[in-house]
């Protein structure tokens, strides 16, 4: 079974378990309150008849009103008894007195003032009376001077409340198979809004398996499960992004592999054909093991950092001594690139905790873009204090310069500016920025476009207890 159906039905016995127990228990109220009002009646009409009699008699100061008072509370009847049926049929009156208050009055001896059915003559002594007795007063002396006696019509009222009932249930009912049909289309249309989702998400779950591209799904809402299709899409984007870098990354790296291996493969057929000298051929085949052994080794900084294994071995470190020194390693390259690498007088710089090794690598890949970048031209290198929390050293060189669209890819793996297709690892920049990045600084590269040069800039944190050399 589906989860759209399980919710369905969970909803359809809720919903019908619901209606149900409050049908039932608005019936069972009702049908109390009902009957408690029908045993009630004839006790609160005797009262207030007897009360009106009461009044009816001190005003009159005898039984001349007794008339007056029941045709005002309707209960004189202008028809004999037998002529009550026949009155029915011809006006179609179901009044409640005709058909259910007998009222009978007799005096304080027990002779028959009025019987409203007109059974009893009047002046007769009175038999034994059913219903409901009151004493009728006269108010000014505050003695009995009679009764009423009010005999209400029992069967018939629960022959009434019955169908009164019954008319009640039928109601509830239709009412209650109303709101179920009601709950029951709302039910469905929220099964299918929660469901939905969720399918869509599976669906997408299974092409991704399935390596086919997902298409990324509608977010229609804020709640629980528009959050969970817009994560889905962040997901897919990323995992489709990773895809297309690794493939990326895979083709980059055979093409960076297949060069050094052509060489060596091109000179070690030289040698074979006795078309090269040995040693300009070692040589040759040394340079492009080399290559191949740096490429092995980016690769491998590069699985550290993706990993989070990158360990820093911190220990207090003379900046300025550090860039004398891979200013001077680099020296031999850019004479031979007819670069002019120079370093800017350096300020009075304090001692960090670096990791030489890995900071003498992040420059050392900076100073070898810059030097690839600037043919003829010049490199320079500085370092100035940001007040007493931040150390900034930038690489200017005056090369060809990066177009203002390819800056926010620069540090992409293996990406190369169309104008730098030079051979070249692509991988220095972002193994410079995880270094610099796991020392708690920042790395960023300026260019003001084509033909300006390119500046690479990064920061690193001054300790709290800076100690000057």
């Amino acid at each position: 079974m589906t989860l759209r159906w399980r919710i369905l039905r969970l909803l359809i016995i809720v919903i019908a378990l619901t209606v149900a127990w409050n049908l039932t228990a608005s019936y069972v109220t009702i049908q109390r309150r009902f009957d408690a009002f029908v045993s009630g009646l004839g006790r609160v009409e005797a009262g207030a008849l007897a009360r009106q009699l009461s009044r009816a008699y001190t005003a009159e100061n005898g039984w001349d009103a007794v008339d007056t008072a029941l045709l005002a509370l309707d209960y004189l009847y202008e028809y004999e008894p037998e002529s009550r049926e026949e009155h029915e049929n011809e006006s179609g009156d179901e009044g409640f007195h005709i058909e259910r208050i007998r009222v009978v009055i007799v005096d304080s001896a027990g002779r028959i003032i009025r019987d409203n059915f007109s059974q009893l003559e009047t002046g007769v002594p009175s038999p034994a009376l059913p219903g409901q007795r009151r004493e009728i007063l006269d108010l000014r002396s505050g003695r009995t001077v009679g009764f009423v006696y009010l005999d209400v019509n029992q069967n018939f009222l629960e022959t009434e409340s019955i169908s009164f009932l019954r008319e009640l249930l039928l109601s509830f009912i239709a009412s209650g198979a109303l709101i179920v049909i009601i709950a029951l289309s709302l039910a469905t249309s929220l099964s299918k809004r929660i469901t939905a989702p969720i399918s869509a998400l599976t669906k997408a779950t299974r092409a991704i398996a399935q390596r086919d591209d997902a298409t990324l799904l509608p977010v229609t809402s804020n709640d629980e499960l528009g959050q969970m299709s817009a994560t889905f899409n962040h997901m897919t984007t990323a995992l489709q992004r990773q895809r297309d870098l690794r493939k990326r990354l895979i083709n980059d790296v055979s093409h960076e592999l297949n060069t050094p291996l052509t060489v060596i493969q091109l000179e070690a057929k030289a040698l074979l054909d006795d078309l090269q000298e040995p040693r300009p051929a070692a040589q040759n085949i040394i340079q492009e093991v080399n290559m191949l052994r740096n490429l092995v080794n980016d690769l491998n900084w590069l699985a550290e950092t993706d990993s989070g294994d990158l360990q820093l071995r911190l220990e207090p470190c003379a900046i300025g001594e550090l860039l004398i020194s891979e200013v001077e390693r680099w020296q031999p390259q850019a004479q031979a690139g007819r670069v002019s690498l120079s370093l800017r007088p350096l300020p009075q710089l304090p001692r960090c905790q670096l990791d030489p090794a890995r900071m003498r690598q992040a420059l050392g890949n900076i100073l070898h873009n810059a030097l690839q970048h600037a043919q003829d031209g010049q490199v320079i290198v500085a370092a100035t204090l940001e007040g007493d929390k931040h150390l900034r050293i930038s690489v200017k060189d005056d090369g060809l310069g990066i177009d203002p669209a390819d800056l926010p890819h620069i540090f992409q793996r293996f990406y190369q500016t169309d104008q730098s297709r030079s051979r070249g690892r692509g991988l220095g920049l972002d193994i410079a920025r995880a270094i610099i990045e796991a020392h708690g600084g920042a790395i960023e590269v300026k260019s003001e476009g084509l033909g300006h040069g390119t500046t690479v800039e990064f920061s690193l944190p001054l300790p709290k207890d800076i100690m000057l050399p």
